[in-house]
């Protein structure tokens, strides 16, 4: 048997690793220096498309039924809505966003990956590692300190920001910590007007204030609260400090009580250049961490996990050649950049100082999201379905979509329908006329495609989607012969 694949890390990102090579019948381990899981709520967010993705995994309805779903946006000025983001037409079987918090993904994602055969080894701590051009030689140490040495054929950071694996490789973090105080409570609020499956951020001259409803009636609370005083943080938020600001800031009549957890932090916006080294990669908070507007972060982390893992099962398997993981980094890479821009600018507007640049700064908004495609734009950035990969070395470009999605874009899903990618096996899926021609294309390649084609998105046109939901290509009906260089040349594989 091949070597295993060693995942470090077991929060939500190293856990989405592991299932999705137990899932694909790759041998993985997953460790983790914590000796259980997380009981605080931290991530709150579980966005639409990595719903989709876990839809795709077969645990998505067990996500569903824990959280809580919202359903709009608003960004609040003194009494005006200056926006009020819709996310019911988002084209998604999860148009909203669900509130689940950290400590619940973590909980349902170990139960997935136990299902899946694997259990995490937890008080298990990566001491060293030494990656060749043929394995990865990691020491890994126990809470009772003995030592052991495996043999892994590739191995995966997802360990956070303070990552082993990153300082193991040597890479630079490169970024800034913000000069800027913020807190945190999770707690019960009274007195709201507005819905309770809404998100309200509000813009005061003091400041933000953000309210994430959790569940009905609990809440998280964020609000910056000035300008660094020293290089070390401030003491944890108190609820009568979070009491001071909702009255300030609030609509007024918010009353706060029975805190959960209380805290305080800054924003840290860093990210490494590459999130692959040889054998050696990186995923999560090891390769990005960015400000918590939009709540992105650990959505980013997960989707990470996706991408990689069913290039890297198809490499363990032997169906494709190893130069299908450099599209890793790439395409990984890329979207983490976005994402630490779209957060970074809704954290400096929110948190503007200047009277006169909040002035412009509202009327400006209020200009912008009243035009509905703006609305709709910024729909499909927050759930995370306008994510692609246009300039992906495993996208063909192509002048004609015939009438369907283009290369690169994500693959509608309907609500009836079966995501692609959702059987054991990694597979592409084939969007086209079922007839001898496509038939005969797919028994050439079974070891790479599902085994029945789906209805094309238009008669005249052939779409090849990867096994995580995103159209490699588009060719004209009959255009088999594109289709074939796309699997010998741009995916890197063998013939099936």
């Amino acid at each position: 048997m091949k070597s295993i694949i060693l995942v470090v890390g077991a929060g939500p990102v190293g856990l989405t690793m592991a299932a999705e090579l137990a899932r694909y019948g790759v041998p993985v381990r997953v460790v983790d220096k914590a000796a259980e899981r997380t009981d605080k709520s931290k991530a709150l967010v579980v966005w639409s498309r990595t719903l989709e993705l876990l839809d795709r995994m077969g645990c998505g309805e067990w996500f569903v039924n824990a959280g809580f779903k919202v359903t709009a946006a608003n960004i609040i000025a003194g009494s005006r809505t200056l926006a009020h983001i819709d996310l019911h037409a988002v084209n998604t079987p999860h148009p909203y966003a669900l509130m689940l918090p950290q400590s619940e993904t973590e909980r349902l994602m170990e139960k997935h990956l136990n299902d899946c055969g694997v259990q995490v080894e937890r008080g298990v701590e990566l001491e060293r590692f030494d990656a060749t051009a043929d394995n990865v030689n990691a020491t890994l140490r126990r809470a009772d300190g003995h030592e052991e040495v495996i043999d892994a054929q590739y191995m995966i950071g997802c360990d956070g920001a303070h990552s082993a694996v990153r300082r193991g490789l040597g890479m630079k973090f490169e970024g800034d910590t913000l000069p800027s105080d913020w807190i945190l409570a999770d707690l019960q609020l009274s007195g709201l007007r507005t819905k309770p499956d809404e998100l309200n951020l509000y813009w005061h001259a003091d400041g933000a204030l953000a309210l994430f409803p959790i569940s009905p009636g609990r809440y998280r609370v964020v609000a910056d609260v000035g300008d660094a005083k020293s290089a070390a943080l401030r003491p944890d938020s108190t609820l009568e400090e979070v009491q001071a600001i909702l009255d300030k800031r609030g609509p007024g009549d918010i009353v706060a009580s029975a805190p959960i957890w209380l805290a305080s932090f800054r924003i840290n916006e860093r990210k490494v250049a590459d999130y692959r080294a040889g054998r050696v990669f990186l995923a999560g908070d090891a390769a990005h961490i960015h400000s918590p507007a939009g709540g992105q972060g650990m959505n980013t982390g997960m989707q990470d996990a996706c991408n990689l893992a069913w290039k890297m099962a198809l490499v363990h398997h032997e169906a494709a050649a190893e130069s299908l993981l450099d599209s890793y980094s790439i395409e990984r890479s890329a979207v983490g950049r976005q994402v630490l821009t779209d957060a970074g600018r809704l954290t400096t507007l929110a948190i503007m100082r200047s009277g006169v640049a909040q002035t412009i700064r509202n009327h400006v908004a209020s200009l912008v999201f009243g035009l509905s495609a703006v609305r709709g734009i910024m729909a499909n950035k927050l759930t995370e379905i306008a994510i692609g990969y246009p300039e992906s070395p495993l996208t063909l470009p192509s002048r004609h979509t015939h009438g369907g999605p283009s290369p690169g874009e994500r693959a509608p899903i309907s609500a009836a329908g079966v995501p692609v990618g959702a059987g054991p096996n990694p597979r592409f899926a084939l969007f086209a006329r079922a007839d001898g021609e496509s038939a005969a294309f797919i028994a050439r390649h079974e070891n790479l495609l599902e085994r029945e084609p789906r209805l094309p998105f238009a008669e005249d046109g052939i779409w090849l989607v990867r096994p995580d939901g995103y159209v490699a290509l588009v060719a004209g009906r009959g255009e088999w012969a594109k289709v074939e260089e796309y699997f010998h040349r741009i995916a890197g594989v063998g013939k099936g």
